[in-house]
């Protein structure tokens, strides 16, 4: 039964949870803005707090891996290893899209046939993005795209029903817009769907190296993308 914290800071949303045994014990979240450097010292004192007053032990810290901001990600990582490197517990990196996924299928009820489109913004009409199948199985790989009329033109129109979201789609809607294409609104990386992620992680002993691990920022995609022809 492991008591794990957890830290999503990928986006303008800060937040933590701790967890055990499927549970949230504690729920902190700052949604108003990048101010992570302040909020999220704050809510980790605060959840230590919790876990001594309750006389639990930590058995892991869990962060959010991107891709998402540079800043935000360099916050929750630097802080998630130096509590694991402290106390000497293991560091879970979980991947950002699937958490918004994980989001996505506890906001709504799909159907089998359904394709679940987490997209991260870039800039322009680019986006980092993947497919899922509503039990979290990837159907289509991680991706670095611009977003145009053909973007998943091999399931867009079938059989299928696609669902974008995330700060990504926002931009999309119109170019996206067909019968069987649906936005879903306000999903944002939180820790909250994320504990269910590193808590398979823990059980599964799939842990990062404290001393080398790097989260996916979205700059080095930008880097890598492919631009448009002039």
């Amino acid at each position: 039964m492991a008591t794990i914290l957890n830290i999503e800071t990928s986006t303008e949303v800060c937040s933590t949870v701790l967890s055990q045994n499927g549970e949230c014990l504690l729920e902190l979240i700052h949604s108003e803005g990048m101010s992570h450097a302040v909020n999220l010292p704050l809510f980790i004192q605060e959840t230590l707090d919790f876990v001594k007053s309750n006389d639990l032990k930590l058995d892991a810290v869990a962060v959010s891996s991107g891709p998402g901001s540079y800043t935000g990600l360099r916050i929750g990582v630097s802080s998630a290893k130096g509590l694991c490197f402290g106390a000497g517990i293991p560091l879970i990196a979980v991947d950002t899209l699937k958490i918004m996924a994980n989001g996505a299928i506890h906001h709504k009820q799909f159907n089998q046939n359904d394709i679940l489109c987490p997209m991260i913004d870039a800039r322009r009409m680019e986006v980092y993005s993947v497919c899922y199948n509503k039990h979290l199985k990837q159907i289509v790989p991680t991706s670095a795209s611009i977003v145009d009329k053909s973007f998943m033109s091999d399931f867009r129109g079938t059989e299928h029903n696609f669902y974008f979201f995330g700060n990504g789609a926002n931009k999309c809607v119109e170019l996206l817009a067909d019968t069987t294409t649906f936005l879903i609104d306000n999903i944002v990386p939180s820790a909250k769907d994320m504990f269910p992620l590193a808590e398979i992680a823990f059980e599964n002993r799939q842990f990062e190296d404290v001393a080398y691990f790097e989260p996916f920022y979205l700059k080095e995609f930008m880097a890598t993308v492919a631009k448009p022809k002039l």
